[in-house]
C-alpha cells in the first residue's frame, strides 16, 4: 500500500545538521504514490508504488530534478540526515534551486521488479512514471525538468511524451541516444555481473563493476593528477594507487546498490532512443569536453535535431562525466540563467 503525503517542517537545528536551511514555511514531502503505467516492455497497465521527494515554498512552481542510475530521490538533505543529498550544493535557500522560488521533484528510479518483472525498464517509463505522479500530485505543469546523465535521457522521454507538462529542459551529460563505445563499456560491466551471479559471487562482481565504471565516469586529467604515485609491494604484491581508489568505490557501491538494480538501469541506458524532432519544448544543454561517456559531438548533434530552441553550454572540466556533480560552482550561473529563462 502507499503512504499518504505528510508534509514536514523541519526544525532548525536539524536542517542545520544536514547543511541546510529553510525558511518555516517551507515543507517536505518524503513519501510514495501509487500510480498506473503501461511499461514499453510489458503487455499491460500496472500499478506501482513510486517513491520521491518533494520539498520547497508550497505554492511555488514545481522543477523535476533527476541524476544518474545511482542517484535517489535525495537531492538534498532537509530532515536531519546525516549525510548530504546528491546535489546538496545546489538546492536550497538562496542557491539556484531556491527553495523560497521553486519546489524540487524527484524519485528513485523504477525497475523492472516494481512493474511486476517484465522484460526491462525504459528511460519512457520513467518519464511516465514522473507524468503520472506529477498529475497524482496536481501539479498540473513543471517549470523545468532539469535530468543529469540518465536523468537527461528521462526528461527528454518526458518532453516527448508529455509536452503539455513541461516548461523547460535543462540537460547536463546526456543526449538523444547512448554513444556506441559507451554501450561497449557498459555491456563488459553488466558481463562481469553476470559471471559473478553464476559463479555465486555477485557482490564482488558488483563491486569490480563499478570500479570499471569508475574509469569512465571521470577525466584522464584528473586520473594523471591524482595517481601518478610510484606502486607498493604489499601482500605479496605489487598495489598501484589507484587501486585502492577503485576498490573503495566499488565497496560504497555494493553497500547501497543491489544486483538486479544495476543490471536493469545500466541496460536501460542502453535502450534509451529518443528522437530530437518530437521535442519542441526550449531546451539548455550543457556539455563536458573530457566526458568520455557523452560527447560533445552527439550533444551538438541532439541541439541540431531539436525541434524547439535549444543553447549549448560548454564546461571545461577534468571531471569527465562526474562534472555533473563535482562543478557545482560553475554550473550554478547556468542554471539560474536557464531557470530564470522558463
Amino acid at each position: 500500500m502507499s503512504s499518504q503525503p505528510q508534509a514536514l517542517t523541519p526544525t532548525a537545528s536539524a536542517l542545520a545538521a544536514a547543511g541546510a536551511v529553510m525558511r518555516p514555511d517551507l515543507t517536505t514531502q518524503r513519501c510514495t504514490r501509487r500510480i498506473r503505467i503501461t511499461p514499453k516492455y510489458g503487455s499491460a497497465p500496472c500499478e506501482l508504488d513510486v517513491s520521491y521527494l518533494w520539498c520547497g515554498a508550497p505554492d511555488a512552481p514545481t522543477v523535476i530534478v533527476q541524476g544518474g542510475i545511482s542517484a535517489s530521490r535525495d537531492v538534498v538533505a532537509l530532515d536531519g540526515e546525516a549525510a548530504p543529498g546528491w546535489w546538496q550544493d545546489l538546492v536550497g535557500s538562496g542557491l539556484p534551486l531556491d527553495l523560497e522560488r521553486y519546489r524540487v521533484l524527484s524519485i528513485d528510479w523504477i525497475t523492472p521488479a516494481d512493474l511486476g518483472g517484465v522484460q526491462a525498464i525504459s528511460s519512457e517509463d520513467q518519464a511516465d512514471a514522473l507524468a503520472a505522479l506529477v498529475e497524482a500530485l496536481g501539479i498540473g505543469r513543471v517549470h523545468a525538468f532539469i535530468g543529469s546523465s540518465y536523468g537527461a535521457m528521462a526528461a527528454l522521454a518526458f518532453a516527448a511524451r508529455h509536452p503539455y507538462a513541461l516548461g523547460r529542459l535543462i540537460l547536463l551529460a546526456g543526449a538523444h541516444r547512448p554513444h556506441p563505445l559507451a554501450t561497449a563499456q557498459r555491456s563488459v560491466q553488466r558481463g562481469i555481473v553476470r559471471l559473478g551471479q553464476d559463479c555465486g559471487q555477485p557482490e564482488q562482481a558488483l563491486a569490480l563493476a563499478r570500479q570499471l565504471a569508475m574509469t569512465t565516469y571521470r577525466g584522464s586529467d584528473e586520473f594523471a593528477r591524482r595517481f601518478g604515485a610510484a606502486p607498493e609491494f604489499r601482500d605479496g604484491r605489487f598495489h598501484f594507487q589507484v587501486e585502492d581508489y577503485l576498490e573503495h568505490a566499488g565497496r560504497r557501491f555494493v553497500e547501497r546498490f543491489d544486483v538486479e538494480r544495476f543490471l536493469a538501469l545500466s541496460e536501460s541506458i542502453d535502450l534509451h532512443d529518443v528522437p530530437p524532432e518530437q521535442i519542441a519544448a526550449p531546451a539548455t544543454l550543457i556539455g563536458f569536453p573530457s566526458d568520455r561517456l557523452v560527447p560533445l559531438a552527439d550533444l551538438c548533434e541532439l541541439q541540431r535535431r531539436l525541434h524547439g530552441p535549444a543553447t549549448l553550454e560548454v564546461v571545461e572540466s577534468p571531471y569527465g562525466h562526474d562534472a555533473f556533480l563535482k562543478e557545482t560552482d560553475r554550473l550554478a550561473p547556468l542554471l539560474r540563467e536557464a531557470l530564470a529563462g522558463c
